[in-house]
């Protein structure tokens, strides 16, 4: 699949075993491609402003 038609995804959690368990399912697809992942409100905000994405996947207890 071209690289222009893969879903491009930005998947938060504070949880580590969420997060890694989220982005291996992300990366085992072939028309979707994981740009990062974060883990505290800092790098959301962060990351959200660097990246392109398409979607963004979130579930934080806290953004502070």
């Amino acid at each position: 699949m071209s690289e222009s038609a893969c879903i491009r995804i930005l998947s938060i959690d504070d949880h580590p075993l969420l997060r890694e368990g989220i982005g291996a399912v992300i990366e085992s697809q072939p028309d979707m491609e994981l740009v990062a992942t974060a883990a505290t409100g800092q790098e959301v905000i962060q990351k959200y402003r660097e990246l392109s994405r398409d979607v963004t996947l979130m579930d934080l207890d806290s953004l502070i």
